[in-house]
């Protein structure tokens, strides 16, 4: 296979306080669980292989199944720490309770 006939993807991962890019050279047909397995993140970060993966392209979330295109960004997503709706109610309620308001 010639290099030309290669995907260009680039797997990524990234904390609070850092963020780790991997480029790859794949071929066509490769699936997104095996390009995350390939760049490494995994191992480089094992808090994110002990919960069920789960990834997103460009920020939409798809199937580990999914079939790369040249130039996909895969993000190796977090599990979410509180529900962002719980997040909302509890910032109106403190917002509230700072203005002194009744609702």
């Amino acid at each position: 296979m010639e290099k030309a006939d290669l995907l260009r993807i680039r797997v990524v991962y990234a904390l609070p306080d850092q963020q780790a890019s991997v480029d790859l050279e794949l071929a066509p047909g490769t699936a997104l669980e095996d390009a995350v397995t390939r760049s490494g993140l995994l191992q480089k970060f094992p808090e994110a292989a002990q919960q069920p993966l789960a990834c997103a392209i460009f920020g939409r979330s798809v199937p580990l199944t999914y079939e790369l295109r040249d130039g996909d960004r895969i993000e190796i997503l977090r599990p979410l720490l509180i529900d962002p709706k719980q997040s909302r109610r509890e910032a109106a309620k403190r917002s509230r309770a700072e203005t002194g308001s009744r609702k």
